[in-house]
């Protein structure tokens, strides 16, 4: 196959080297949560300064998933802290931005914390699977060809 270049295709080799996903729904979680801080409705615990941990940690989990993307290296300890501070959303954030912000940080932080850098690419672990069910499928067609 050819090597392709382009914008696309460099943001996809880009892509494959880390915890994409995680690190993008951790991040969607701190926004949306950020956002939600605005409501009319006050189910906030104040805690500090006019609730200075209310706008913290999800300023911290948008943080989290931007280093996720950008270090991944450093995924585990990201996605740990992560996963804690979306849990402390909770009571600080209007109940973790109505679940919805809470729920995205925690599924992105495991995501990043699951993710196996020398995993290789589905698509061709496809084509591999694939090839060897061909194979299998042939070296049993010829034994039962064979008379015995």
């Amino acid at each position: 196959m050819a090597q392709r270049s382009g914008f696309r295709s460099a943001f996809r080799r880009w892509r494959a080297d880390r915890p994409f996903w995680g690190g993008v729904l951790l991040a969607l979680g701190g926004a949306e949560i950020l956002l939600t801080m605005k409501a009319s409705m006050k189910v906030v615990l104040h805690v500090g300064m006019q609730g200075l941990a209310g706008y913290l940690l999800p300023a911290l989990m948008l943080l989290l998933g931007l280093l996720i993307l950008i270090n991944p290296a450093q995924r585990l300890f990201y996605s740990i802290t992560g996963v804690l501070v979306s849990l402390g959303s909770w009571p600080t954030s209007n109940l973790g931005g109505f679940f919805v912000g809470l729920l995205l940080g925690v599924a992105g932080s495991c995501l990043a914390f699951g993710w196996m850098p020398d995993q290789e690419p589905r698509r061709r672990r496809r084509r591999l699977r694939l090839r060897r069910e061909e194979g299998v499928v042939a070296a049993a067609v010829e034994q039962v060809g064979e008379p015995a």
